[in-house]
């Protein structure tokens, strides 16, 4: 009969690690409540499962390339009474994704903009949905580099195949011809087909004069505005009065 330690290896080597770290638990679960074979089967699956869903959700978040404490269970509402609380619960059901919503996060600096397009990008990776996080001078610099090397195509179909895109800090500064053409191509495939999330210190209005070429700017912004959720956030910074990190 073989030993718990040789039982273990060998689901180990099947890459059934989620049973092979509960099993000498589960035996003696099983032996102390004397539990059917069946049932002893059923929990250590049930173990495999649930280690798999988290190492899934750690792949989703860290592609996403999200910080693990900022969350909507970590936002402080009570500090912006600006921020509509039910507007943030509707939103937190996702149902924005199925429909290929978007939304816009609008305010000054530190209200809180940031945390929650974070917020809401771990609530999608915890549905096990794919999101792509990325500030917005990161993301013309990575155009610019995919430009320069060739990558177009690989650079531009996770942003176009991710279900949630969050760009952080929109409109911070102008962007280049190059830089606009990329641009109006990735907002034109995720079109009412994918969702995303902007995040601006700007106003709308000035969008616009991020674009060198205004036919483009009304293209571009055309197909964010429609169906998008448009939420002003005003007030203090959360960063001058706490010196929190947002």
């Amino acid at each position: 009969m073989p030993t718990n330690s040789q039982l273990s290896q060998q689901l180990r080597n099947l890459k059934l690690s989620g049973m092979a770290d509960t099993l000498d638990g589960r035996l003696r679960q099983a032996e102390e409540n004397q539990l059917a074979h069946s049932e002893l089967l059923s929990l250590l699956i049930d173990d495999e499962t649930e280690t798999r869903r988290n190492r899934k959700l750690l792949r989703l978040i860290t592609s996403a390339r999200l910080p693990a404490n900022q969350t909507l269970e970590s936002f402080d509402f009570r500090f912006n009474p600006s921020i509509n609380p039910v507007t943030l619960r509707e939103l937190a059901t996702l149902r924005f994704i199925e429909k290929a919503e978007n939304i816009f996060f609008i305010g000054p600096t530190g209200v809180g903009k940031t945390h929650l397009g974070r917020a809401i990008a771990h609530l999608a990776c915890r549905k096990y949905l794919t999101v792509q996080f990325l500030n917005f001078n990161l993301l013309l610099s990575e155009i610019n580099n995919a430009d320069i090397t060739g990558r177009q195509e690989s650079f531009l179909k996770p942003l176009i195949r991710c279900d949630l895109l969050v760009i952080d800090d929109f409109a911070f500064k102008k962007m280049s011809a190059v830089a606009a053409e990329y641009f109006y191509t990735l907002v034109d495939y995720r079109y009412q087909q994918k969702s995303t999330l902007l995040t601006s210190n700007r106003p709308m209005n000035d969008w616009m004069n991020i674009f060198p070429d205004p036919v483009m700017a009304n293209a571009v912004l055309d197909r964010l505005a429609h169906n998008a959720h448009q939420i002003i956030i005003t007030g203090e910074s959360y960063r001058k009065k706490n010196g929190l990190k947002i």
